[in-house]
């Protein structure tokens, strides 16, 4: 059986008395949760689908300072996300992994060589270390084969870093649970619960919706805290609030590695609109990304992307890579999220400023805009705010180290080698060792084409609070973007490894894969149509 949180257990759990309840089970809620439980609060977390559910899966995956700001004047955004780069390096290594970047310096293109230098000049003073250079084209074209040769004069190279967006949202959750935080999933928000008047009375809780056993329970809670991303205008407007987010929407393609073979992650500025877009390698695939455009679709739905996103995507590809004559033939998958950016009636979407924003409406706390790279700056700043509404609460908020470092591993695990065992640790954490006990034979070995372990499907289904078969091979795993077809090949074997797991008989098993093949080709595939 599934044994990460047990749902018969919820009605005495959601009884307690709360300091805080967080709504949003994305990077910004899981982070507020780690933040607050590890300083003594008691905390509960719900999030109404699954954890990273919405844009903290369909991120383009990378912890980064954030070059694009400098342009925009945004110093000391950019100089916090660089401090907050390397903390993830160091304390989620296994997890958060340095990438480099190659930018081609091509006659008549901008930025030219002076102007981008400059800027990873201060990218580099930021960071306290050097990791940009300039190469002659002989040397760029070295770096990053199958680049477009004509117009070459050499190129820029420099350091961000990349993750597991969906993993890393696990992570922080569980090490939030360490601490005594509360998490569950499938539980969303119905309508808040005011103290006094229904419309105008301070916000006290909740009456909440569980997705899974369809109870509707009410959560009283000291304060209540809105981290919900693209989605936060919704709790807002039961406060009376005005809007105040722009839903874009960036989309991404996933391609064969042996397609587009990349050694370094390049970036370049879209022939149409010199906005920028990137490829690089990400769990043996390689990773385009990304578009952005305001998002008219309803936030209930999935966010898929367009065939004019798919165009423009493979626009830049071609004209980067001109001689792999790369079409729609060669994608391996797609997904699109949803940024919760601040509306500030910029008409450029992708000028639209990233830095979060916290805002206090009857009693209802509101995190809403900033980065993935930022979330622990993010919940501090929550926390900051919330504490003169929690009185008797007191606790230091300077930064401490994101996770608590885990033991080696030892046992079945030194099989593995040691990139194997650093990516475990980074993903698992202290439950790192547990997954390898687990493990039958033969399950330390990889998902073919995939740095993915057998061992890791059957950890998630047993204790990674897995509702469905899309939360096991879309945000537990990668797997539905890095197999072909949302990796239908593997169902027989990944049946037989779950379904027990899972506690799932023949008939739920059957209507889950039906259920999220459905899912992978409407929103994860090509789209279809002119």
């Amino acid at each position: 059986m599934n044994h990460g949180l047990l749902r018969e257990d919820l009605p005495a759990i959601l009884a307690r008395e709360w300091d805080v309840l967080i709504v949003g089970g994305g990077i910004t809620g899981a982070g507020i949760l780690l933040e607050a439980s590890r300083r003594g609060l008691k905390a509960l977390l719900v999030e109404q689908r699954d954890f990273a559910w919405g844009t903290s899966s369909r991120s383009s995956k990378l912890v980064h300072g954030g070059l694009r700001y400098l342009k925009q004047g945004q110093f000391a955004m950019t100089r916090e996300s660089v401090h907050e780069r390397q903390a993830l390096l160091t304390d989620a290594a296994g997890l958060v992994e340095p990438q480099g970047f190659a930018f081609g310096d091509y006659l008549g293109r901008k930025p030219g060589r002076r102007q981008f230098m400059l800027g990873l000049a201060i990218y580099d003073v930021m960071a306290g270390r050097r990791a940009r250079r300039y190469v002659d084209a002989a040397d760029f074209a070295m770096l990053a084969p199958h680049i477009e040769r004509e117009g070459l004069r050499g190129g820029m190279l420099y350091q961000d870093a990349k993750t597991d967006d969906a993993r890393l949202v696990l992570r922080v959750l569980q090490e939030a649970r360490r601490h005594g935080g509360v998490a569950v999933n499938y539980l969303g928000v119905d309508a808040l619960l005011r103290e006094g008047d229904e419309k105008t009375g301070k916000v006290v809780g909740a009456t909440l919706k569980d997705a899974v056993g369809g109870a509707t329970p009410a959560v009283r809670a000291r304060l209540v805290i809105s981290a919900t991303g693209a989605w936060a205008d919704n709790l807002r407007g039961q406060v009376g609030a005005q809007p105040k987010l722009r839903p874009l929407r960036g989309s991404h393609l996933l391609l064969p590695a042996w397609r587009l073979p990349l050694a370094q992650a390049v970036s370049l500025m879209h022939p149409h609109d010199g906005r920028p877009v990137f490829a690089y390698p990400w769990e043996g695939v390689t990773l385009v990304g990304t578009t952005d455009v305001d998002h008219a679709g309803s936030l209930e739905n999935e966010a898929a992307i367009t065939r004019a996103e798919l165009a423009y995507l493979l626009a830049a590809l071609q004209w980067q890579f001109p001689q792999l004559a790369l079409g729609e033939k060669d994608v391996l998958a797609t997904f699109s999220g949803v940024r919760p950016v601040i509306d500030s009636g910029q008409l450029d979407p992708s000028k639209e400023a990233r830095e979060h924003a916290l805002w206090l409406e009857n009693g209802l706390l509101t995190v809403a805009g900033g980065k993935l790279t930022t979330f622990r700056v993010i919940a501090l700043d929550a926390l900051r705010r919330a504490a003169p509404l929690l009185p008797g609460w007191q606790a230091h908020l300077r930064p401490l180290p994101i996770f608590d470092q885990p033991a080696p591993l030892a046992g079945k695990a030194m099989a593995l080698d040691g990139q194997q065992r650093e990516r475990l640790l980074g993903r698992h954490g202290a439950a790192a060792q547990a997954l390898c006990d687990a493990a039958h034979d033969g399950e330390l070995a990889p998902v073919p084409g995939t740095q993915t372990l057998w061992a890791q499907l059957r950890w998630g289904a047993r204790q990674e609070d897995v509702q469905h078969l899309d939360d096991l091979l879309l945000r537990r795993t990668r797997l539905g973007l890095q197999l072909a077809g949302g990796a239908l090949a593997i169902m027989p074997r990944l049946r037989a490894i779950c379904q027990g797991e899972l506690g799932w008989d023949d008939a739920r098993w059957e209507a889950e894969q039906e259920r999220y093949l459905a899912l992978w080709r409407s929103h994860y595939s090509v789209p279809q149509g002119e």
